[in-house]
């Protein structure tokens, strides 16, 4: 029986290939509404990312949310998805 293939993705802060399911996605709605896809099934233009805060900084800093969703994300929804990837690093660190 052969094994199952488990999709592979890039981490947009520190470019490290990881499980799709270890990786949190940041999608852009076809309406233009940028969220937190937890669950990876939301449909729109997504970019992934390690669940914790440095890699978020690294990937802020250097512009690769923007560019990879091709819009400028507004400072408040920044804010709103760093609070979620730091609650939710501060609830799997229990």
């Amino acid at each position: 029986m052969q094994q199952k293939k488990i999709p592979m993705r890039r981490c947009a802060g520190c470019s490290s290939q990881k499980p799709k399911k270890e990786l949190v996605r940041v999608v852009r709605s076809p309406e233009g509404v940028i969220s937190l896809d937890t669950t990876g099934r939301k449909p729109g233009r997504g970019v992934y990312l390690c669940p914790n805060a440095a890699c978020l900084a690294k990937a802020e800093k250097a512009k690769r949310l923007e560019r990879a969703l091709e819009t400028p994300i507004p400072a408040d929804v920044m804010e709103s998805i760093r609070h979620e990837i730091e609650g939710a690093q501060s609830g799997k660190d229990e």
